[in-house]
């Protein structure tokens, strides 16, 4: 063999062993024994793959199955409609000839003999006020809406999922938190779970059951977006409670005292606002959490008004202008004695 050959094949054996060093310290590096294995088996498959090939594509997808959550909580959530007398009616009245006029009858005297006939008023009609929505909580009846979806009613007409139609009394209403809790008359009927709004987490998917636009059943879809959320759209000044939930599940006109629930299908809010400029969903909306319907509901069925404790303060955010003025340098809300 000539010189030249030697020298070339040398160099091949060389670079041959140096790409293995290089590749077996690059894989300890890259991989340690611990990351190699799992890594290979993710590719690979265990041993009991029988040598076949696992594509990342064939690896079943971590997705949330909504239907279970849909299905167990459509029969739970009834259509409300509330009926009021319109205001300012005007009231026909049926009297004698000349239509009643005392200057006419003065000249051609009254065509029944002299005598007016009495006065007949035509009643008037309750006209429809509104339409929302409700969330059976007990098997004989009991209801939890909004209080804006029951006020100023002067009847209740609930339907249920089966198109049941039930008129509805009001056991009682707290404008401080816009609940109200109804009843109707019958039993048996499907209820949805409370479930724990407190365990509830941002990035969580939840979904909201109710009318809107009088689309009975309908489900929306989206996460929690925050929680503890203030709003400013109660009116009650200092007993006024806000701590809402906020998504991005759809929520439009009728909605109103629907349910939020998770995918357990239990009961976490009852869906009240949406923060929009035109009235209609803009991409967020606000649910009342059950830690707060609890007791308020509760209050309601036992007493037909909710019992609070008054502390005699008010509290307020600690901004940083108002931490200027009063010299206060930590983080925190700021309490005021009620004067």
């Amino acid at each position: 063999m000539k010189s030249s050959s030697k020298i070339i094949m040398l160099a091949a054996a060389t670079a041959v062993v140096s790409s293995a060093i290089t590749a077996y310290a690059m894989k300890q590096v890259l991989f340690p024994a611990e990351e190699a294995q799992s890594f290979n088996e993710l590719f690979a498959g265990s041993a009991q793959a029988q040598g076949q090939v696992t594509r990342v594509s064939q690896l079943p997808a971590n997705t949330s199955d909504f239907t279970k959550a849909a299905e167990s909580t459509i029969n739970g959530v009834v259509s409300i409609k509330s009926y009021a007398t319109p205001r300012g009616y005007s009231r026909q009245q049926q009297g004698g000839g000349f239509f009643d006029d005392p200057f006419f009858e003065y000249f051609f005297g009254s065509p029944g003999g002299g005598r007016r006939s009495q006065p007949q008023q035509e009643q008037p009609k309750q006209q429809p006020l509104g339409l929302g929505s409700g969330v059976i909580i007990s098997s004989d009846g009991y209801i939890v809406t909004n209080n804006h979806v029951i006020d100023e009613a002067e009847r209740l007409e609930v339907t249920l999922n089966d198109n049941r139609t039930f008129d509805a009394t009001v056991v009682g209403s707290d404008p401080t938190t816009d609940l109200a809790l109804i009843k109707i008359d019958t039993k048996d009927l499907p209820v949805i779970p409370m479930g724990d709004s407190e365990a509830l987490k941002v990035g969580e998917w939840v979904l909201a059951v109710g009318n809107p636009f009088g689309f009975t059943s309908t489900v929306t879809a989206g996460i929690v977006s925050a929680k503890g959320r203030s709003i400013g759209s109660g009116g009650h000044g200092r007993m006024n409670i806000e701590s809402y939930i906020q998504t991005d599940a759809a929520v439009n006109s009728g909605n109103s005292g629907g349910a939020l629930v998770n995918l357990a299908g239990e009961l976490i809010g009852i869906n009240t606002a949406i923060y929009s400029q035109t009235g209609s969903y803009a991409g967020y909306s606000f649910a009342i959490p059950t830690s707060i319907v609890k007791k308020i509901v509760s209050d309601l069925k036992q007493f037909g008004t909710v019992q609070r404790a008054v502390l005699g303060v008010s509290i307020s955010e600690l901004t940083n202008e108002i931490a200027k003025e009063h010299g206060i340098t930590d983080q925190g809300c700021l309490c005021r004695r009620d004067q």
